[in-house]
């Protein structure tokens, strides 16, 4: 693995099909820290992670992964939009009583 490609933010795939993001990176301590898209974080130091197979991936559309999230946990309902049921109390403030 080309150690410089280590930069937190960055999403990788291992060979076993798991996604993960580098979300620390101490090159000083030798130590890579990356979360897994199932919210498991893990600590590696460099010679573990080189020996680590994984390939750089675009980050995934779903990012609720790591959050352990579903759609019921969004605090809306996404099948329902709202419409114009909305208030906007700046819609009257010109009107006169």
């Amino acid at each position: 693995m080309n150690i410089s490609r280590i930069k937190v933010g960055t999403w990788f795939k291992t060979v076993e099909g798991d996604n993960l993001e580098v979300v620390a990176y101490d090159p000083d301590d030798g130590v890579v820290g990356v979360q897994f898209y199932d919210g498991t974080v893990e600590e590696y130091d460099i010679d573990d992670w080189g020996d680590l197979e994984v390939k750089p991936i675009a980050p995934p559309e779903d990012w609720a992964g790591s959050y352990d999230m579903s759609k019921d946990d969004y605090g809306v309902d996404l099948d329902s939009p709202a419409g114009d049921n909305h208030i906007n109390p700046m819609d009257h403030l010109d009107d006169k009583e």
